[in-house]
């Protein structure tokens, strides 16, 4: 074999962020290293996989195809540890979560109680939005996935773990603070909203569309970081989780706000692919998911 597995992984990061930089970034190497690593396969290859046009990245079909077989091939090599590490019990091994970034504020307890009790399994943490990791899910990157809904149109095993109320949250002195509100009423305000692609942003708009009210002058924020720093400044109101607000409320940085129909109870749902037998540390989180309720 012309070619490691270290050059396939390496080429994977490049191909799935098309980006040298942030391939370096997740692999904990310079970014010369991995242009040099990715170069090299090409030419043991005798193939171009990736293209530049102006300043972005392009996969060859050369390069969908090596991806194609990359993934598979990694996907084994990691299977294989796993079944080997599985020989010792939970002594040893990998355990893959990606989390959408609304419960990047709970879970971290968990994976510390978890880690504590295994301290021979490394964790390795992906937080993305919705679409982010439906995508990783399609792909099979990850053992485990924690979203505000359970994948749809996806063969997947899932289950609810916790509550994740949503609730309307103001600067203090906002008029509505100390006031029972409508839906209605919060169409008189500018409204912070998550990017496209968010399971808050899904809820949120369904809800106001339930009750005929399109929010007045919305602003789309990135990130939960941005929309709680866009409120505070008094930009507007928004909606997220209460577990995301939680700190900012308890200190009186955010109000939240009295609404009909608020919060909205939504839950926490963790998911694996139905047809992927479960690692002895996947099904051991999960047990400990199950005893945080």
């Amino acid at each position: 074999m012309r070619y490691s597995l270290r050059q396939l992984q390496i080429f994977q990061a490049v191909a799935e962020s098309l980006s040298y930089t942030r391939a370096a970034e997740a692999l904990h190497l310079t970014q010369p290293a991995v242009f040099a690593q990715v170069r090299e396969l090409q030419e043991q290859l005798g193939q171009s996989l990736i293209e530049r046009l102006g300043k972005r990245l392009y996969l060859t079909e050369a390069g969908h195809e090596v991806l194609s077989s990359a993934r598979a091939i990694l996907g084994e090599a990691e299977a294989m540890e796993m079944r080997l590490a599985e020989l010792s019990g939970l002594a040893r091994g990998r355990l893959r979560l990606a989390v959408v970034s609304t419960a990047k504020y709970d879970l971290p307890a968990v994976i510390g109680a978890f880690g504590a009790a295994h301290p021979g399994i490394e964790v390795a943490l992906t937080v993305g939005n919705r679409q982010e990791l439906l995508a990783r899910f399609a792909q099979n990157a990850d053992d485990l996935y924690i979203l505000g809904q359970p994948p749809e149109g996806i063969d997947a095993g899932a289950e609810v773990y916790a509550e994740n109320p949503l609730v309307v949250i103001a600067p203090p002195g906002h008029p509505l603070v100390g006031r029972q509100s409508r839906i209605a009423d919060l169409a008189a305000y500018p409204f912070l909203t998550r990017e496209e692609g968010s399971g808050t942003r899904r809820a949120v708009e369904a809800a106001f569309a339930a009750a005929g009210v399109v929010p007045k002058g919305r602003m789309e924020l990135g990130a939960n970081e941005a929309v709680k720093q866009g409120v505070i400044a008094g930009l507007g109101l928004s909606v997220l989780s209460r577990g995301t607000v939680a700190l900012e409320l308890r200190h009186g940085y955010l109000v939240e706000l009295a609404v009909e129909g608020f919060p909205l109870m939504r839950h926490w749902y963790v998911a694996w692919p139905r047809a992927k037998r479960k690692s002895l540390a996947a099904e051991a989180f999960l047990d400990r998911l199950r005893a945080s309720q």
